[in-house]
């Protein structure tokens, strides 16, 4: 919550189906890459919102399936749920926005007499949205029809229609446009407005994500074609507002570069660690690449040479730590030394590693403390521990890099391995 008060340098606000997640990409790789990109070099400093047309229960849903960070903000419902952080604190003030010339009970009795509408399921349905399917030839009228009941009854209400069969219903103050534009405002009201923001989308709902003035869009190359129409008839000419050729998170890594909003190399896109000097390297960028490099390991995707050992060896103290969830204390060149039994031991296997919610804070005037959630995917199962890492810094520029002191890890509630012998990392 703390780092949702500080003016970002860049926030990113991002729909989820399609956009930040391809579910026609098996491996996860564009959202690897992005989420790579992420914490090496914006989770700092930057504030990384999804805004989803997922009710919450849908959305948990989604985060247990994909490899998904956790975002600063998280926007639901089309806009009609704002919270914040991983607790995902409700924004009270937003519902009292929401509340005006709003009446759910009207809206049901009201749309219960279109029989061309089918109630989506239960967990959709919400506070202030009230969710249908309709077919495509039909929706045109339907909404007009449905609309002018609504108004005779009072109510200042908004329907919106998108991926060829959703429509919601909300009150005239909710959608993805409305609740980023009220969080822009309550930023600028404190002082801390983001420096940049860039919005991305693929369908009819994230329109109005587009429409806020003097933010950066990018619409992902599979953006559906209602998306793609309302550009062409409202911001055909805005040179602030791209159609990506990369797919979902990959298009929003090319418009992070196409804008100059910042970094956008992601570490997964580097061959060679050993090789690849950086200038900027921060506590994130160290951890990152570290976790990424033991993937590969173990996939068998480097060569199992001395160089790496020697160099994994030349970054950790000699009388580093490192304390698995279990208790079990090891000094961390012998977790090094063990790393040789197991090269490629997962080749041609499901197996990822990324990290999540890196946190890093200064504990002296050459050394930090690092704190992230450190996720194994192998095949079906995940695993995940709440690990603390503490850094040296070698010299007195961040290209220098960083010495590990010290690795203490713990079980994510949920997420536990029951054998940690094999626990590397």
């Amino acid at each position: 919550m703390n780092r949702i008060a500080m003016g970002a340098r860049l926030m990113i606000v991002s729909d989820l189906d399609h956009t930040m997640v391809d579910h026609h990409d098996a491996e996860n790789m564009s959202l690897l890459r992005f989420n790579a990109l992420w914490e090496s070099n914006y989770r700092h400093d930057s504030l990384l919102v999804f805004s989803t047309g997922r009710s919450p229960t849908l959305y948990k849903q989604l985060r247990k399936e994909k490899p998904m960070l956790t975002p600063d903000i998280t926007i639901m419902s089309v806009g009609t749920e704002i919270t914040y952080g991983n607790s995902m604190v409700p924004d009270d003030g937003w519902v009292e926005v929401l509340n005006q010339k709003w009446d759910r009970n009207i809206v049901t009795d009201e749309t219960s007499k279109f029989s061309e509408l089918t109630l989506q399921a239960e967990t959709e349905q919400r506070p202030h949205k009230v969710s249908f399917y309709v077919d495509r030839t039909k929706a045109q009228t339907v909404m007009k029809e449905l609309s002018e009941c609504l108004e005779k009854r009072g109510l200042d209400i908004k329907i919106i229609y998108s991926g060829g069969m959703d429509l919601d219903i909300l009150p005239q103050g909710a959608g993805k446009g409305q609740a980023l534009a009220y969080l822009l405002k309550k930023f600028k009201a404190e002082g801390k407005p983001p420096s940049n923001t860039l919005v991305c989308g693929d369908s009819g709902n994230d329109a109005e994500l587009f429409s806020i003035p003097e933010v950066y869009g990018v619409m992902v190359s599979n953006a559906q074609e209602e998306l793609l129409q309302w550009h062409a008839e409202n911001a055909k000419g805005n040179p602030n507002i791209i159609h990506a050729k990369e797919r979902c998170a990959a298009g929003i890594v090319e418009a992070i570069g196409h804008f100059n909003l910042g970094p956008n190399a992601s570490p997964r896109d580097v061959a060679d660690f050993i090789e690849c000097k950086l200038e900027n390297v921060n506590p994130g960028h160290e951890v990152v690449r570290f976790y990424l490099f033991y993937e590969r390991w173990r996939r068998g995707e480097i060569d199992n040479c001395e160089a790496y050992i020697a160099s994994l060896k030349a970054s950790c103290d000699p009388t580093a730590v490192f304390v698995f969830p279990s208790g079990v204390e090891r000094t961390l060149h012998e977790c090094i030394h063990r790393l040789r039994g197991c090269h490629g031991d997962q080749k041609g296997k499901q197996f990822r590693v990324w990290v999540d919610s890196v946190l890093s804070t200064p504990t002296g005037t050459s050394t930090w403390q690092v704190k992230f959630d450190k996720w194994e995917l192998s095949g079906d199962e995940r695993y995940s521990c709440v690990t603390t890492i503490i850094l040296n810094a070698k010299g007195s520029s961040a290209s220098d890099g960083y010495t590990w002191v010290n690795v203490q890890q713990k079980w994510l509630e949920g997420f536990e391995k029951k054998d940690d012998s094999t626990w590397f990392f």
